[in-house]
């Protein structure tokens, strides 16, 4: 049994809170379990949602596509906003 971050220094570190047993890594500090319920998010999924999101598709509409939560859906639009430049150069036109 290997961490994501490939090594092998594990313990156990109790339980989760759906009952499964939790592992933590001696070398990273990540706590784990080892056949997670929900898997994370492709990126190849995470493209397709850019796209629909470029197009003016309701997230609700999303949702229904790509199959993700509209909880984790609207963290990741949040995100996105939270990158963008919002401050904008104005440039005065000559008379």
């Amino acid at each position: 049994m290997n961490c994501p971050c490939n090594s092998e220094y594990i313990l156990k570190n109790g339980r989760s809170r759906s009952g499964k047993q939790n592992f933590k890594c001696r070398d990273c500090g990540r706590q784990f379990v080892m056949s997670p319920r929900h898997q994370p998010i492709s990126s190849a999924t995470k493209k397709l949602i850019d796209r629909l999101l470029l197009e003016k598709i309701s997230l609700a509409g999303i949702v229904r596509a790509t199959g993700v939560s509209e909880r984790w859906l609207q963290y990741y639009v949040n995100k996105k906003l939270g990158a963008v430049k919002r401050e904008v150069e104005v440039k005065s036109k000559k008379r």
